[in-house]
């Protein structure tokens, strides 16, 4: 046995085994503030460690309910479990990927029974006779990765399997965040609706006092009509509100996997609105955690390791075979020395002529690492937009839940005011049930902004990839 050309071909391997053609990867460099502009609160102070949110953000909004809704969707919404299909496929595909660096080796046993013609002399008259051929053999074959092929395509697999477990933890971020958000819509509906019904009740009694003295000569019938309008534009937004509600309802089961009909939240007229506090001081480079931000990364990590793949065809490539076994003419003995047979030897391979179908492909991967690199790079500058919307939008519901609390309590003066003439007989029922009116639609005010309020916070802790958590500085 001739060992000679297994010996240079292991030579080869080995000498050249640790080679990877293609470019190594250099994550894309993304300058970012040092800041955010809109949250200048931010910046006058050392962060806190201890305000900082942990994975599970939505303990903060302290609502047992809220945190059983979330929990539920978890394990039951399908967005959620196809994510995580998606991530199980691209794990499989990196155990695929690595099984290319491992021989290929199989075994074989076959059986068959038949004749063979034979010719004497100058004779045209042949005999046959019966013959057996009874086999049993092991094959090997290994195609060593002398140019990183295989090993850039784990790369392209580990990356992109990276880039699916970011999807996977952006989905539920997406999902729990969606459920605290219609949560709170539909707390914010409860109140707007049980305000409402109040508003419908005095515009009621507004109409029936008008009414009367309507018919009794001391009301015009511009002030009935006037009436019979107010009432009628507060029955039209009670509906449109017990209609949202309703739509938020069925919003929650299918984030929670189940039907509609199956699925009910009930009412709660009194609900105080929680909005966590983020530490003084929040840095820029927060939100490279964003899910978002980590697969666009990922995504072009997996691109880049393509273009590695698609040079790789231009270097030849070397397969080795082997096959050892016994072969013979019955099953008994077979398996002794005589019988045994075996084969071996490398094949070198190189493609001289292929159209320019190689080269093709190799623009192709470079063409797709571009894209994805100017996708990453359009998704933290979104990002960052995204962040900056939610900080402008908290900054300025504050003024105005603020503003609107300071409403509210002027009227409820002026609504006591009211009741105190009321008593000393200085002003009608009709004065104090307008002024009641009034105190009820600036608390709608209040409660409909502080519910904004809230739900801007979960939309700023879904913009940072998930709450905020920092390091105390020295």
């Amino acid at each position: 046995m001739n060992l000679r050309p297994l010996l240079l071909a292991a030579t080869i391997c080995l000498a050249l085994g640790g080679c990877m053609v293609g470019p190594d990867y250099q994550k894309p460099a993304m300058q970012l503030p040092m800041d955010f502009k809109e949250g200048l609160q931010w910046q006058r102070a050392v962060a806190n460690p201890q305000g900082a949110l942990a994975s599970q953000w939505w303990l903060e909004y302290r609502d047992p309910l809220l945190n059983d809704l979330i929990q539920r969707s978890a394990t039951a919404n399908q967005s959620i479990v196809a994510a995580e299909a998606a991530y199980r496929l691209a794990m499989a595909q990196v155990s695929s990927s690595r099984a290319g660096l491992w021989p290929i080796l199989g075994v074989g046993l076959s059986g068959s029974r038949g004749t063979a013609g034979s010719s004497t002399g100058t004779s045209t008259s042949s005999t046959s006779a019966v013959a057996n051929s009874v086999s049993a053999t092991l094959t090997a074959s290994w195609e060593p990765d002398l140019w990183g092929l295989v090993r850039r395509g784990i790369e392209s697999s580990n990356a992109a399997a990276q880039s699916s477990d970011a999807l996977l933890a952006g989905v539920r971020l997406s999902i729990s965040a969606s459920v605290a958000s219609n949560y709170l819509a539909l707390r914010q509906l409860d109140i707007d609706v049980g305000l409402l019904q109040q508003q419908q009740q005095i515009n009621q009694k507004l109409l029936d006092m008008i009414q009367a003295q309507y018919q009794q000569g001391t009301a015009a019938n511009d002030q009935l009509l006037q009436a019979q309008d107010q009432l009628s534009t507060v029955v039209a937004a009670l509906q449109t509100a017990q209609r949202s509600r309703e739509q938020y309802e069925h919003a929650l089961a299918v984030l929670v996997g189940v039907a509609p009909s199956q699925f009910s939240v009930a009412p709660k007229g009194q609900y105080a609105f929680v909005v966590p506090r983020p530490p003084l001081t929040l840095p820029s480079s927060l939100l490279l955690r964003r899910p978002d931000v980590v697969s666009a990364e990922r995504t072009a990590a997996a691109a880049n390791a393509k273009i590695g793949v698609a040079q790789a065809a231009f270097f030849p490539t070397l397969d080795l075979t082997a096959e050892a076994g016994f072969r013979g003419s019955a099953l008994g003995g077979l398996f002794s020395v005589p019988n045994r047979i075996w084969t071996l030897g490398p094949a070198l391979a190189e493609t001289i002529f292929d159209g320019g179908a190689r080269e093709a492909a190799v623009q192709q991967a470079q063409a797709s690492y571009d894209q994805d690199v100017a996708n990453y790079r359009g998704t933290v500058l979104s990002a960052l937009q995204n962040v900056e919307d939610n900080l402008s939008a908290i900054n300025h519901l504050q003024v105005q839940a603020d503003t609107y609390q300071q409403i509210y309590q002027r009227n409820q003066q002026l609504f006591g005011s009211q009741q105190a003439q009321l008593k000393a007989g200085t002003v009608s029922q009709l004065n104090v049930l307008t002024q009641q009116l009034i105190l009820l639609q600036t608390e709608q005010n209040l409660r409909d902004t502080q519910a904004q309020l809230s739900q801007g916070s979960v939309a700023l802790i879904q913009s940072l990839g998930g709450g905020w958590q920092t390091k105390a500085q020295p």
